[in-house]
């Protein structure tokens, strides 16, 4: 991962404890879908880049991509076996290394 950088390109040191951490920043809402909280979106100056940093992480990515084949699935996108292929190829890719 890429060290994250103030403007002036040194280290950023004043990052909140939640900084990319996908839950925190990206929960799931009430309708099961993820949503950036409003603390994040009008009181913190970093949340793109938190954003951006909390996907950069395979795992993370991976456990979105997932959540998007099983809503997929559920609205009638992907039939049974292009769930089942897709959801091999996630599950692959957590487990390589």
């Amino acid at each position: 991962m890429t060290e994250y950088l103030a403007e002036n390109n040194q280290p950023c040191t004043d990052l909140p404890k939640c900084f990319a951490q996908l839950d925190e920043v990206f929960p799931l809402g009430e309708e099961g879908l993820r949503v950036v909280p409003e603390k994040c979106i009008h009181f913190c100056s970093h949340h793109v880049d938190c954003l951006k940093r909390a996907l950069e992480n395979k795992n993370q990515r991976l456990r979105i991509y997932d959540e998007v084949v099983d809503r997929a699935y559920d609205a009638g996108h992907l039939n049974f076996f292009e769930r089942w292929s897709t959801k091999k190829y996630l599950n692959r890719q957590l487990n390589s290394k």
